[in-house]
């Protein structure tokens, strides 16, 4: 047997593959200034408490001043976390990463006075205030969405201690992360040959669409059977992270963490609901896909492991410097302001972390601060799926950039419910310019593949790990027992029903799944990739065709940043994902790409 190139460490990657930290601090050193300061910022602040009341200009300079520490705990976060996230082994980095939730949550103790005294001060006043003092007046979406969550926010005391408490809570996140990416091992991938493959959380996305099936079996199965290995313990982190979601829900006195975690941003359940109803309800398109693909591929018997199998011998190579070009053309119809700031961030100013090295986290994010560049992990692999990928990450770097850079840092965060919008924007939009241009039939079935990829991701995986996670939350509000086996249970039940007697059942290495996603522990953040998705996709078709006003409205959307409601901003732009429509126009064309692989696997 023979031994395939391992991944390199971190410290052989070259520089030009990596993100540009130096950005926010030249060096550790710098780093280290800023927590002092920081930290020498919060005395001053907590010097407020008790004043609010005083009067509108006092108001306006706490603001100020949580700003001001806001912003600078943003780099201070953003420059240790991510350190850490392209090397888990690094010590002193997950170190600066644990001291940075530290300060965070000190932070937050030290802001706990503010909403509680504004609520003292009483709404009427407020608005009194910001009607009659003009440097107030953005102050107005704040002091609105205070009102509307205002039964759920407790005294200065309960304030400060759930702020406190989330250093501690963080723990679950934490253990799930070192455990996932530095501390897991999985035995190699086999090829048909004999030769081992290494896999990691930097490879295994590659692996997974590897044309060789033996490569793709051993691949799933071993990276499975990593973590069923450890199923106890991984299912203790994630019980202990939802028993962590329920309990800030009945301290804020929600109904339930469903509630706590859409109320907030003015969702309805009925949104979440919605979604898993017509999920269910298109479940066939989903079987007739699993059908076709099996055909294509000459399988008697379909796995988990051959949804990502190439249909096609001409795998495309895709660079990352043709990425970037692609990426730019298709994005034209937003303009060249937002082209220009594309190439900039991906080629001069190193917005990507795109190198694949041991010890890299799993998957791909977007992150940054106010006052800092977007900044794009992932591991480029040279092909469609890392093309899509990247074009993915960018969306959310643009929203930030345009949030950041036309909004106060009050409102620079835009919620999780329209992040999903702008990153699958972007898919579907070069998608769409690729599809155009790239008439060779190999090709567009590649593209296909790609597409129906990222549908299933968003629109298959999510939603099942989202029907998952309400049955996992509502068991433990109820009282209910869980262990790793349970949770396995409730999962693969769930694929089952998914993949309709079409793909071989592994009960196992299927139901583990819930293991393998940091998204587990963001309260109900999952679905959201799935009312991302049907609103990107209503918002690109109005782009694409060039409807008037389209594109404008959307750099509207994305410039707005939190200063609406999320499902207020997406109506301005031009969808409402408060009625199921969207959702069901996302699955027609699914479908339509379903039918149209079909045809082009027929003329092959």
């Amino acid at each position: 047997m023979t031994t395939a190139a391992q991944l390199p460490a971190r410290a052989d990657i070259p520089v030009e593959e990596t993100w540009e930290l130096e950005s926010i601090f030249t060096a550790p050193a710098e780093w280290e200034a800023a927590c002092r300061k920081l930290e020498g910022l919060l005395p001053e602040l907590a010097a407020f408490q008790g004043r609010l009341a005083e009067g509108p200009d006092v108001l306006l300079k706490v603001i100020q001043t949580l700003e001001q520490v806001g912003t600078l705990l943003g780099k201070v976060m953003v420059y240790a976390s991510n350190a850490s996230s392209v090397d888990t082994f690094d010590q002193a980095a997950t170190a600066r990463a644990g001291q940075s939730r530290s300060l965070g949550a000190r932070v937050g103790a030290a802001m706990a006075f503010f909403d509680p005294e504004l609520m003292a001060i009483g709404f009427a006043t407020l608005k009194e205030w910001m009607q009659t003092h003009p440097d107030l007046a953005f102050f107005a979406q704040y002091v609105d969405r205070l009102e509307k969550r205002s039964p759920h926010v407790r005294s200065t005391d309960v304030e400060e201690v759930l702020a406190l408490s989330g250093d501690p809570f963080s723990g679950a996140f934490s253990s799930f992360n070192m455990l996932t990416n530095a501390d897991l091992k999985f035995q190699p991938a086999i090829d048909s040959t004999g030769s081992e493959l290494e896999i990691g959380q930097s490879s295994i996305g590659s692996l997974l669409t590897h044309p060789d099936r033996q490569v793709r079996r051993s691949s799933w199965q071993n990276y499975s059977d990593g973590y069923l290995a450890f199923k106890n313990t991984s299912a203790s982190i994630l019980i202990t992270a939802f028993k962590q979601d329920v309990f800030f829900a009945r301290a804020r006195h929600y109904s339930s963490s469903l509630h706590a975690s859409l109320e907030p941003n003015n969702v309805p359940v009925e949104v979440f609901h919605n979604l898993i109803e017509v999920f269910r309800k298109n479940l066939p398109t989903w079987h007739r896909y699993w059908r076709i693909r099996r055909k294509a591929l000459g399988l008697e018997s379909f796995g988990v492991y051959d949804i990502k199998a190439p249909l096609t011998n001409s795998k495309p190579v895709v660079p990352f410097h043709q990425a970037v070009d692609w990426i730019c053309e298709g994005m034209a119809p937003l303009g060249e302001e937002y082209v220009s700031i594309i190439r900039r961030g991906c080629l001069e100013e190193r917005w990507v972390d795109r190198a694949r090295n041991r010890g890299k986290r799993e998957g791909a994010f977007s992150s940054g601060s106010f006052g800092t560049n977007p900044f794009i992990m992932m591991s480029y692999a040279d092909d469609l799926f890392s093309f899509s990928t990247l074009a993915h990450e960018l969306g959310h770097s643009m929203h930030s950039y345009y949030s950041r850079t036309n909004q106060r840092f009050l409102y620079s965060r835009y919620g999780l419910f329209v992040a999903e919008v702008a990153s699958n924007f972007n898919q579907a939009t070069v998608r769409n310019y690729m599809m155009r241009t790239q008439t060779d039939p190999q090709f567009q079935i590649a593209l296909i593949e790609e597409a129906m990829s990222n549908y299933h991701r968003y629109f298959f995986i999510m939603p099942t790990l989202a029907r998952f996670e309400l049955e996992v939350h509502t068991r433990i509000e109820r009282g209910a027992p869980l262990n790793a086996d349970i949770l396995i249970d409730i999962l693969a039940d769930y694929f089952q029903e998914g993949y309709g007697g079409e793909v071989e059942y592994d009960h196992q290495r299927i139901g583990i799944t819930w293991a393998q996603f940091l998204h587990m522990y963001m309260n109900y953040y999952v679905y959201q990739y799935a009312t991302g998705i049907s609103g990107a996709h209503a918002l690109s078709q109005g782009v694409t065709s060039g409807e008037p006003g389209a594109a404008e409205r959307y750099l509207d959307f994305l410039k707005s940043g939190g200063s609406r409601y999320p499902l207020e901003a997406l109506q301005q732009a031009g969808v409402d994902l408060t009625q199921p429509q969207p959702v069901e126009a996302a699955f027609a064309s699914l479908a339509g790409l379903v039918d149209r692989l079909e045809k082009l696997l027929g003329e092959d």
